[in-house]
């Protein structure tokens, strides 16, 4: 299977677009100017409430809703991480070492929040869920460093090997060798590419991720209350870590600072993979190239097709998702129960790659074709479990009900991605009517010469391909060919543009 990443680079937001065997699986968007409050981020936060009845507290982290921390998100070290991050903020000029910080009483499963946290208390905490909907964040006090093949956890000692290894020689081989080199003090859970690692490897993997905890202790130090202290490595690079595989043919990416800072990051995990990422020059939006865009399109509106004229209708509720299956006109077999079984099992295949693609989580209930079989209600749960084998988020899958609806929970962690796939027009702006089409590149002509006053040669007019082809035609005689002579605008297609939408871009 070939996998390959495309990084779209922007100027107020970076895109990363996973694919395998051409066909786009999942779909991260990243905002550059502010604060996303991701998963990983570490704060030095402040408790606002404390809500007894809920066995929890609301913190204030600085997102406009408060963060939520439970009981059981504490941690069985919590009061010794909050002696340490005592220590830490009262001496600034010397920073606490783990092994001397006296061991507290752990935090017992059954207790309650109030008898350990009350409303102004300072404390660490981690963002464990991204503010989803009406929701702040989610804390957790159990910090943790993530590396590729390993996660470093403070104030624990064990070593705890994926499950997924499953030779008993390498887990005992793994655990072993992560007691003989972890620091004291500190826990490690390794992770599943963690199999078959040389020692030196894991080793200096481990060095960066002490020395990330040394630099966020040095950066509590030097803040405030209610501020971040660690700031999780960028989307691209976190997916990089989490999804990188001998599988990967390539790395596109359309900008040449997050092209070195990839490229910097992967000599320190994987140098042998460095080769495959590649900087994108090429005029075409690197999503167009890719044939992103179009499947975005088609692929993240609320109904989706799938083969032989069946669809999805994915409606999003407050609480859940609901995905309904309909088979369409056309019929795979003339018995209507093995119509209906084979519909269901195409639809499965689609069902999954959504779920991957738009990172649904949450409670999702589908509605297959009705089933009389027994058989074939058993067979499509055994083909939808086996098909979210590959799904890296936790999930659980529930057997057909005796009204034929099929219940997922997925972990969300993250908003689900949402796109607009239907286009509002630019010119009337939905109203239905517009100005003569004769007039529309007389109207384009002034906005090139008002850009041209503004700005100067050097500019990109991006437009819909329906309308590049026609100012393109002719070339010599063609419109593109008489602007760009005259105000140095080149004309680019673009195929996440309206039809009649316009856009001007500045040549880098």
């Amino acid at each position: 299977m070939k996998s390959e990443l495309i990084v779209d680079v922007q100027p107020h937001e970076i895109a990363i677009a996973l694919t395998e065997d051409d066909r786009l699986q999942e779909v991260a968007r990243e905002k550059r100017d502010q604060d996303n409050f991701a998963v990983g981020n570490i704060y030095y936060g402040r408790v606002k409430k404390v809500m007894p009845a809920l066995n929890a507290v609301f913190v204030d982290v600085g997102h406009e809703k408060e963060a939520f921390l439970h009981y059981l998100d504490l941690g069985s070290q919590f009061r010794t991480l909050q002696t340490y991050v005592t220590k830490a903020v009262s001496d600034r000029r010397h920073m606490p070492v783990i092994t001397k910080t006296a061991r507290q009483p752990e935090v017992k499963k059954e207790g309650q929040i109030a008898d350990i946290l009350k409303v102004g208390d300072t404390l660490l905490v981690q963002v464990s869920k991204e503010p989803i909907n009406t929701k702040g964040p989610r804390l957790t006090a159990e910090i943790s460093i993530a590396g590729r093949n390993i996660v470093l956890i403070p104030f624990s000692d064990g070593v705890m090997v994926s499950q997924k290894i499953k030779r008993e020689a390498e887990r005992q081989r793994l655990k072993q060798l992560m007691l003989s080199i972890k620091p004291a003090g500190f826990g490690i859970i390794v992770r599943t590419v963690a199999e078959d690692k040389r020692a030196a490897e894991l080793d200096n993997e481990l060095r960066l991720l002490v020395e990330r905890w040394t630099q966020t202790v040095q950066s509590l130090q030097q803040k405030e209350p209610v501020s971040l202290v660690s700031e999780e490595m960028g989307r691209t690079l976190g997916i990089i870590r989490d999804v990188l595989s001998p599988d990967f043919t390539s790395i596109q990416i359309n900008d040449q600072e997050i092209y070195n800072e990839v490229t910097h990051y992967l000599q320190l995990i994987a140098p042998e993979s460095t080769k495959i990422v590649k900087y994108y020059k090429n005029e075409q939006p690197i999503f167009d190239h890719f044939d992103i865009t179009r499947q975005m399109k088609t692929g993240l509106g609320r109904t989706v097709g799938f083969k032989h004229g069946g669809y999805l209708i994915i409606d999003k509720t407050e609480a859940l998702f609901s995905i309904d299956v309909n088979s369409g006109s056309k019929k795979i077999y003339e018995d209507q129960e093995e119509n209906a079984f084979q519909f269901n099992m195409l639809a499965a295949d689609e069902l999954v790659h959504q779920l991957r693609l738009r990172d649904i989580g949450g409670i999702i209930i589908v509605d297959f074709i009705d089933m009389d079989s027994k058989d074939h209600q058993q067979q499509l749960y055994d083909y939808v479990r086996k098909l979210m084998e590959r799904d890296r988020a936790k999930h659980n899958v529930l057997p057909l009900s005796k009204f034929g609806l099929m219940q997922i929970t997925r972990q969300r962690v993250r908003p689900a991605v949402e796109m607009q796939v239907e286009e509002t027009c630019p010119t009337c702006m939905g109203k239905g009517k517009i100005q003569a089409s004769i007039l529309f590149t007389d109207t384009l002509a002034e906005q090139i010469e008002h850009e041209y006053e503004q700005h100067g040669r050097g500019l990109q007019l991006h437009l819909h391909p329906f309308l590049y082809a026609y100012v393109t035609r002719g070339f010599w005689r063609s419109l593109a060919f008489q602007w760009r002579r005259k105000y140095g605008v080149r004309v680019i297609e673009n195929q996440s543009l309206g039809m009649l939408e316009t856009r001007f871009i500045a040549e880098k």
